[in-house]
């Protein structure tokens, strides 16, 4: 080896040292992010979600009164809209009637019950005399035929004339139609009561086992009771959260159906951040885990904590209007992103409030439990 050379050669291996001393040092530091400072993942593709009370009509009628704005804020309870209750009140009014009718309509079926009753006893007492009328028309019917009989003996010796056998005859016809009229009274003094035994036994049978405030009818129409005062307490239309009221549609004069949106109640303090990562970021996060946020609006001097709640079930893509379809030849493969809920700490978002589509940034400490 000539001794021009040999200056080169050194320089070439004094590189290679150097090359071999970054590559072993890149090494050393790569080891030890990954076996002690990777403990994170983070995404600014973060934005803040609520979900959302939409405040719809639960009855048909016209806006009389619409008590709030969009951007502002109301609480639980609050009046919002307020609908013409006229002919809620009036449907009130008609299902009191109706109930009272019904209540009435019972205490006079009981009262045809003790009627009823009554005339059975009462009919007791006359099946009681017309058996009397009877047994005394018989007797009279015997008497008669006895008279007769011994007329008409003596009528064909002579001894009495036909006039007198003739009144015989008559008194003992009159006898038999006596009898004939009495045992008449008696069917008719028992089909009458067995008339009223059974309108007492239907009677007794509406009401048996029942009272007033239990029986079907009246049940029926306390049901309707109840359902026009609901109606008349939903002409009414309150807050069903604290928030802030959004697309208000409401308008004063507007003809409103069940099911009619009139706005948005935003729940403010209980707003929640859906952090999109990628799908090579989501090996080690896990439900429970502790995130640290911050704010476009507020920027890295406000932090927010919170934690991993859940995963949705599939990447926005997926449930996209219009979802991918890659078939064809000259498919690029694009990384996915899936959105993981973030609760937020309620007393933080007190503080300093956020509104709904505000971007965040999201990391998550993979070493926390």
């Amino acid at each position: 080896m000539s001794e021009e050379n040999l200056p080169n050669q050194n320089k070439r291996k004094k590189l290679l040292s150097l090359v071999a001393v970054i590559v072993i040092i890149g090494a050393i530091i790569y080891a030890v992010w990954a076996l002690f400072l990777n403990h994170s993942e983070e995404t600014d593709n973060a934005y803040v979600d609520a979900d959302t009370a939409q405040v719809n009509s639960m009855v048909s009628g016209q806006i009389i009164k619409v008590l709030v704005e969009d951007t502002q804020t109301v609480h639980t309870g609050d009046v919002l809209v307020q609908i013409d209750d006229r002919d809620a009140k009036i449907a009130v009014a008609q299902a009191e009637a109706d109930l009272a009718k019904v209540q009435r309509g019972f205490t006079q079926t009981q009262a045809n019950s003790k009627s009823l009753s009554s005339q059975i006893y009462a009919s007791d007492d006359a099946i009681t005399s017309q058996r009397a009328q009877v047994t005394k028309a018989q007797a009279d019917v015997q008497k008669a035929q006895a008279d007769f009989k011994r007329r008409a003996d003596l009528s064909a010796s002579g001894a009495i004339s036909k006039e007198e056998l003739s009144t015989a005859q008559n008194a003992l016809n009159t006898a038999k139609a006596n009898l004939d009229l009495a045992q008449a009274g008696l069917s008719q003094a028992m089909s009458q009561q067995k008339v009223a035994q059974s309108n007492l036994a239907a009677n007794e049978a509406l009401i048996q086992g029942t009272t007033q405030h239990s029986t079907p009818d009246v049940l029926a129409a306390q049901a309707k009771l109840d359902q026009a005062k609901l109606n008349l307490e939903r002409t009414i239309i309150r807050a069903p959260v604290d928030g802030v009221i959004t697309n208000r549609t409401a308008q004063i004069g507007q003809t409103v159906t069940p099911s009619s949106s009139l706005m948005l109640v935003v729940p403010l303090n209980k707003l929640y951040v859906n952090a999109n990562f990628k799908e090579s970021q989501l090996e080690k996060v896990r439900v429970g885990q502790k995130v640290t946020l911050t704010s476009d609006l507020y920027g890295s001097g406000v932090v927010y904590h919170g934690k991993v709640v859940g995963f949705s079930g599939g990447t926005g893509a997926s449930f996209a209007l219009i979802p991918a379809q890659n078939a064809t030849g000259n498919w690029i493969k694009v990384v996915q992103r899936l959105p993981v809920r973030v609760e937020l700490d309620s007393k933080e978002l007190q503080q300093h409030p956020l509104r709904v589509g505000l971007s965040m940034t999201a990391k998550v400490d993979l070493a926390s439990p």
